[in-house]
Formats: C-alpha cells, sequence, structure tokens
C-alpha cells in the first residue's frame, strides 16, 4: 500500500466507530502530522455507509496530543437534508477525546461559476527542482516539496517582513489525488512565525479549516501531478496567528482553500 494509505487505513467496529493506528512515518514533533489527522478524520467520513455527496468543508480541532499507538474515530450524522450533510467525529484515545472535527459533504450540481482569486505566478516544479530531503520531522519524507520563494530561514538574521511562501507539492512516492489526499496537502507548510522571527519558534496548529472546491473529476485531472500552493498569515498576537492557503492545479484551477489558527511561543 501507498504509506498514505496505510497512515488512513481504517477499521470498522460498529456502526460510526472506526479504529486505526498511527504511522512512526508520519510523525511530526508532537504526536502525529496534523494534515495526516485531518485526512485520517475525511476518510473516516467518507467510509460511513450513510454518507452523502463529496466533501465541501472540514474543520478539525486538535484539542489535545495523539499518542503512539491505535486510535478510534466516533462519526455522527448531524443533519441531512437533498442537498448536504453535516457530521460530528471525535478522535479518542484510552477515552479521552484528542481531536474533534464537523464537516460538510454535499452533491455537486452544475451552476454558474467563476474564480476571483489568482493562481501564484511561479516556474513550473521541473524548472523549480527538488529541495534537499529535510530532517525537521518524519512526515515531510513523505512529500516532493520544491519551495519557489519563502524556503524556512536557518536564522534570525534571514527574518522577513512578510511570510509568503509558495511551493509545488505532491505525495512522495507520487499518488493520484483525491479528497484525503489534498486535506494532507493543505497542511504541509511551516508555520508563518518562522519566517518573521527567522527560525524555529514553538509553534502548533490549533484548528485547521480546508474548503474543497474541486469534486473527484477534477481532481482525477490532476492524477499524480503537482499542486501549487501559497500560503500567508494576516495577523500575529497574544500567543497566536493565522494562516491562510491557496492549493491550485498545475492549469490554473482552484483545488481548495485553507485557514488556520497556530499557537506559538514568543
Amino acid at each position: 500500500m501507498h504509506p498514505f494509505d496505510t497512515a488512513t487505513e481504517l477499521e470498522p467496529i460498529a456502526a460510526g466507530l472506526v479504529r486505526g493506528h498511527t504511522e512512526p512515518q508520519w510523525a511530526n514533533m508532537v504526536g502525529p502530522f496534523g494534515g495526516i489527522t485531518a485526512a485520517t478524520i475525511l476518510r473516516a467520513l467518507e467510509v460511513q455507509p450513510e454518507r452523502v455527496g463529496e466533501p465541501v468543508a472540514l474543520t478539525v480541532n486538535f484539542a489535545a496530543p495523539i499518542g503512539d499507538g491505535e486510535f478510534e474515530i466516533v462519526t455522527e450524522p448531524a443533519r441531512s437534508n437533498r442537498s448536504n450533510q453535516h457530521w460530528i467525529a471525535r478522535l479518542r484515545q484510552v477515552g479521552e477525546t484528542k481531536t474533534t472535527a464537523t464537516a460538510l459533504f454535499g452533491t455537486r450540481r452544475d451552476s454558474w461559476s467563476d474564480t476571483e482569486a489568482e493562481a501564484p505566478v511561479a516556474p513550473t516544479p521541473e524548472q523549480t527542482g527538488p529541495q534537499k530531503p529535510s530532517e525537521f520531522a518524519p512526515w515531510l519524507r513523505n512529500y516532493d516539496m520544491r519551495i519557489v520563494d519563502g524556503a524556512a530561514p536557518a536564522d534570525a538574521s534571514q527574518a522577513r517582513a512578510e511570510s509568503t511562501t509558495t511551493l509545488w507539492v505532491r505525495d512522495d512516492p507520487a499518488r493520484t489525488l483525491d479528497h484525503a489526499a489534498l486535506t494532507g496537502l493543505c497542511d504541509v507548510f511551516f508555520p508563518r512565525v518562522f519566517l518573521r522571527r527567522g527560525g524555529f519558534v514553538p509553534a502548533g496548529t490549533i484548528s485547521l479549516t480546508i474548503y474543497f472546491h474541486a469534486d473527484h473529476r477534477q481532481l482525477r485531472i490532476v492524477g499524480e501531478d503537482f499542486v501549487l500552493g501559497r500560503a500567508r498569515a494576516n495577523h500575529f498576537g497574544g500567543g497566536y496567528f493565522d494562516q491562510s492557503a491557496t492549493m491550485w492545479s498545475r492549469g490554473g484551477a482552484l483545488l481548495a482553500t485553507t485557514h488556520q489558527i497556530v499557537y506559538f511561543k514568543g
């Protein structure tokens, strides 16, 4: 199995209850990479027999660190109507809630469409070239990331006046894109405070929201290709900052927008 599918593999236990297991190669500084946790929760919702439609929005709240080993995800359909369906999920370990989530699934239909956001102008991933593998955290080795601008600084002398990073990214080894994999890609950006302060600052995402603009047909067109992402912060203060990002196909289709609130020290 692909490492992503191994990490998000779930065993049905009962109605609305599945069991999973953390994987060492997806470890972060504390617990697993948040993107793989969010992807696993989305997968737990996608496999529910009563699920209707495709993912439209997902919010994941990281309430406490997830320990190594088994976990269970409890899912509950909160409300359904003809066009959308609302879900609530909780990830638990040893009876303790570690992560909560809400999700919206919907039946997409043909309608007028337009994209006001503009895709970043960037050299191709082939022109950008691969990056040296990072030893910062194991999960980074699961992605082929090619940074166009806004690489993580080495020290305070490289602090910047703004926090934008633009990069190409895909699973490594390559994998056909789906909504769960896109969920993981939305969280690959290092904390924006690193750029502003110059170097490592203790930080961690508390809440992550993803809005999916692409359906399964559009993701199938992307296939195993790179996705172009751009992230930036809007405000730092009181020990928190927010981070917003857009994710684009090589052809210029907006696949997802994502927002998160991050805790930091210093």
